[in-house]
């Protein structure tokens, strides 16, 4: 990774590592399995796997950015936008990336990229409108985290496996079915593949979910360390995650698939497990922030 003044952090690299190690491994296992089954549909099982893996891992950025409504800007667009990822790049010594804007009212934010020269940093217009400057820096401090520790990468690819594994269960069903009688593993192909494709898929999901919680709490205290405003970021919190309960439940739906690479999830989810979820919860965000905060000699949140 680059050298940046973000604040190092080995547990967050560590989890990423052992992450991406176990979901390749079942990944390996998974095609392993479809190629044992499916002996005659191989080539067409490895040339799937290999081409969306491929293009997931080039053009995620691209992808990420169109489906979540991010449109670039320039500085003259958006000056107060600009102007604070500028002053955040050169705190933390690190490339520039490009600035978008996403056109809807959920309050929000997020960075995608597989590396910082590719990256983009998005605010929502709902966000601008709602944040004072000291608070919408902390957010995109926390944004350019993600960026730096290169963990967007890594999230966009662990949570594309998942969905691959789906993906890959339905080319090899068809095409073991189109053999017919002609294949005697069909018959089997058909009762296993789906079962081994929902085992891949659940422990995939569990953990990027996992890693998710806790690449969050690391951005959390990256960003706040490198602003020296745990505060501001804190009340940035609480103000964007008070104000989600303001947004039409439907717009909130739209952006629920994304709560992964979101600032603050979009349908909290408070009625779910806390092993689901994709953020840790408000209490321990603002807890460790509070934390940081004491460390740092400042007074906590009024």
């Amino acid at each position: 990774m680059p050298r940046t003044r973000y604040a190092p952090d080995r547990g967050l690299t560590t989890r990423m590592v052992m992450t991406m190690f176990f979901i390749g491994l079942l990944y390996v296992v998974f095609v392993g399995v479809l190629i044992a089954l499916l002996r005659g549909a191989w080539p067409l099982i490895l040339l799937i796997a290999g081409g969306l893996f491929v293009a997931q891992f080039w053009f995620s950025d691209r992808i990420a950015a169109f489906s979540m409504g991010a449109r670039e800007v320039t500085p003259q667009q958006a000056p107060e936008l600009h102007g604070a990822v500028d002053r955040l790049c050169a705190l933390a010594d690190m490339p520039k990336p490009r600035v978008a804007i996403a056109d809807t009212d959920v309050p929000n934010a997020f960075a995608t990229g597989r590396g910082q020269k590719n990256a983009l940093v998005c605010a929502t217009t709902g966000l601008l409108r709602r944040l004072e400057p000291d608070e919408l820096e902390g957010v995109l401090a926390h944004e350019l985290s993600h960026v730096a520790h290169r963990d967007v990468a890594v999230m966009t690819i662990a949570s594309f496996l998942g969905v691959l594994a789906g993906i890959m269960t339905r080319a090899a069903l068809w095409g073991g079915l189109s053999r017919g009688s002609r294949n005697s593993n069909v018959g089997i192909a058909v009762l296993l593949i789906p079962l081994v494709s929902a085992v891949v898929y659940t422990i995939s999901f569990l953990l990027t979910r996992l890693l998710s919680r806790y690449r969050e709490l690391s951005a959390d205290r990256a960003g706040a360390l490198l602003t020296g405003r745990p505060s501001a970021l804190a009340a940035a919190l609480t103000k964007v995650t008070g104000q989600m309960a303001r947004i039409p439940t439907r717009d909130l739906r739209k952006a629920e698939p994304f709560n992964a690479f979101f600032f603050a999830p979009a349908l909290s989810g408070e009625s779910l497990s806390r092993l689901l979820s994709s953020h840790p919860s408000l209490e321990q965000r603002l807890g460790q922030l509070g934390r940081i905060a004491a460390q740092l000699g400042q007074p906590g949140r009024s």
